[in-house]
């Protein structure tokens, strides 16, 4: 072979491995924009129905949620996990539904207003909730039926509530208080405002009310500990949002922040 014949190879060589370099680079590249144009994807809004002892660590996650997505928003609405189930079957537009049992996820889940099957993502437990510096001495479940005290409990329909009666059936104790709430807060906000004695509460609410009040826990809490299912809904306006934001919640990111909160892990 000619010298001439011989070089020519070689170019013909080197160019191939240059086109199969700017090849691959430009594959590269596409995959890198490809992987931003993912991250970029998600706008708008996504709305989450929440259980009422979800606000404060789903607040901050939403925050969260919003640096990580820019271009988007999340819109919460607590409250009473019945009342939201019923919302939701009754046609309120919503992406997401947090529930604090799976009886009220069901309510959801049998109208088939739900995108496939709820997944627990944590556990939440009972603790009593007094007045700051604990001034009545109350120490147990069985305190609470002393008549003298104001107690409030959730109404039974609200997980909160059906878990205080599960625990006062597991300690076989009567107790009839001074009102049923609609939703946890409800119930903590009138021992904080010294309106009741005592109310029986989640541990993540006496936590996220700080002075406010006094955690006092009993051990028939252990028999009534509430999951927590979350799922997309059928109808989502913004099924792509709705997808990260129940990720956000699930990552380790999002159960660190709800470990912190008090609750537990799933």
């Amino acid at each position: 072979m000619t010298r001439t014949a011989r070089r020519t190879l070689q170019m013909a060589g080197a160019g191939a491995a240059a086109l199969l370099a700017l090849s691959a680079c430009s594959s590269s590249d596409d995959s890198s924009s490809a992987k931003s144009d993912s991250s970029d994807e998600l706008s708008g809004t996504v709305t989450v129905f929440a259980a009422a002892s979800l606000k404060e660590s789903f607040t901050a996650l939403g925050k969260e949620f919003e640096r990580e997505h820019p271009g988007t928003k999340v819109t919460f609405s607590f409250g009473g996990s019945d009342s939201l189930a019923a919302s939701i079957t009754g046609g309120a537009p919503a992406d997401v539904f947090a529930s604090a049992s799976p009886k009220t996820m069901a309510i959801v889940t049998d109208a088939g207003d739900a995108s496939g099957t709820p997944a627990t993502f944590v556990r939440n437990q009972l603790e009593i909730a007094t007045l700051p510096g604990n001034p009545d001495k109350i120490a147990s479940l069985k305190d609470l039926t002393e008549s003298n005290l104001k107690v409030v409990l959730c109404d039974k329909e609200v997980p909160c509530g059906a878990a205080a009666q599960k625990a006062l059936d597991a300690g076989k104790l009567k107790l009839t208080p001074v009102s049923y709430e609609q939703d946890v807060k409800a119930a903590l906000t009138k021992v904080e405002l010294k309106e009741a004695d005592a109310a029986v509460v989640y541990k993540t609410d006496v936590h996220a009310a700080g002075n406010k009040v006094e955690g006092v826990e009993f051990p028939e809490s252990a028999d009534a500990i509430n999951d927590y299912p979350i799922v997309q809904l059928k109808d989502a306006q913004n099924a792509d949002a709705a997808k990260a934001f129940i990720a956000l919640v699930q990552s380790a990111e999002g159960q660190q922040a709800l470990t912190e909160a008090g609750f537990l892990k799933p």
